[in-house]
């Protein structure tokens, strides 16, 4: 979906298929005629976008066979959809029974990350529409906080170096520019906004940036304004954001409250729960650990799970979402006399990981979810003045 900003400028907005997971190409195919077309239907717009996410093996197969290639984005403009961003924080193992830590590896010291990272690059260069010039990448923020040195922090600036060189030498070649974002994540070592100013500012290049995830954000007790003030003043780009929301729970003490939250606590993903204090922030890895006997986090003020649930529906009472949060930042984001970012990417994978009742038990309920997510954006855009194009 595009829109025409205030300022003349088009700002994209498309929904993430990491949703959907598939590991090949035979599989993002599917992914497009059984979900992404469906979607686009039931908006009843001609034309869609969509946030490809493309595992290793997927990727390989672009990067290696023209054809294919062609192939893919014959497929798409068939099907109404358009990419002008991926998400390449997953490597592989996103739809697996048990993710967890998994989806942290390889990190920014591993020369596979940066070998997959510039394999999506150029794919995205050939799937980018015609009047379209510029693409982004989301991307892991740099590792997992355990086992990182600083031998390995230097060889994930190394890396992050040597792919915003190989970028500039892509847009010589096919007149593309790719720009890619850290994505920040409670837990890693760049967890907030303010961890990424340092590492991003010694990078110093404008294709290097950050993709700033609202539910991410909002997980980490960040205020959007000072955030994102705080990266304009230390002029690192936005290269795009993730609108999602996270869990809530006001007064996590409360017996009817976690049990409530234990109903979101399952096998697959992580969902790092975190408490402000006076003090500073109070953080387990997992919705699980915080809700133990004995657990590490004060009952005495609220709770934030990295849940992202979807934007149309918080969750009952007595929890709700950080929908306000995400208004917010998409306030600063987009709402002023220029755009801070110009790629929306709404991102709620976690529609099979929602408590049973709560799950879509038919692919066409799934499609209607997602759909009621990307009107509920839409709108959020169009009241901020933009214009919804055909």
């Amino acid at each position: 979906m595009r829109f025409r900003h205030p300022d003349g400028s088009t700002v994209h907005l498309a929904y993430c298929t990491n949703v959907h997971p598939a590991e090949t190409l035979d599989g993002v195919l599917a992914q497009l005629r059984d979900h992404c077309e469906p979607v686009r239907r039931r908006l009843g717009r001609d034309r869609l976008g969509i946030g490809l996410w493309l595992a290793r093996d997927a990727a390989h197969a672009l990067v290696t066979d023209p054809a294919a290639l062609r192939g893919l984005r014959t497929e798409l403009d068939r099907r109404g959809l358009e990419v002008v961003t991926l998400n390449g924080f997953p490597y592989e193992g996103f739809g697996a029974e048990e993710v967890k830590y998994r989806v942290y590896t390889p990190d920014w010291a591993d020369p596979e990350r940066l070998d997959h990272t510039t394999s999506l690059a150029r794919v995205l260069a050939g799937l980018l529409p015609d009047d379209v010039t510029d693409g982004t990448i989301s991307t892991l923020p740099l590792a997992w906080r355990t086992a990182y040195d600083d031998t390995r922090a230097d060889k994930a600036r190394t890396a992050l170096v040597t792919l915003a060189e190989r970028l500039d030498a892509l847009q010589e070649l096919t007149g593309r520019s790719i720009r890619v974002g850290l994505e920040p994540e409670p837990g890693c070592v760049v967890e907030t906004t303010h961890d990424a100013i340092a590492p991003l500012t010694a990078i110093a290049h404008d294709r290097i940036g950050i993709c700033v995830d609202t539910c991410h954000l909002a997980t980490s007790f960040e205020d959007p304004h000072t955030a994102l003030d705080a990266l304009t003043d230390a002029r690192v780009p936005i290269v795009k954001s993730q609108l999602s929301a996270a869990l809530h729970a006001e007064q996590p003490s409360l017996p009817e409250v976690r049990e409530a939250l234990a109903a979101f606590a399952e096998p697959r993903f992580l969902h790092q729960t975190r408490a402000a204090t006076s003090a500073g922030l109070h953080g387990t890895d997992d919705l699980d650990e915080a809700l133990a006997d004995g657990g590490t986090l004060p009952g005495t003020t609220p709770w934030r799970a990295h849940f992202h649930v979807p934007l149309h529906a918080a969750p009952a009472a007595p929890l709700t979402s950080t929908l306000p949060v995400l208004k917010a930042a998409l306030t600063r984001l987009v709402g002023g006399p220029h755009p801070l970012t110009r790629h929306l990417e709404v991102e709620t994978y976690t529609w099979q990981a929602l408590p049973p009742e709560l799950r879509p038990r038919a692919r066409a309920q799934l499609t209607d979810g997602i759909a009621a997510e990307l009107t509920l954006a839409r709108d959020l855009l169009t009241d901020l003045g933009l214009k919804e194009l055909p």
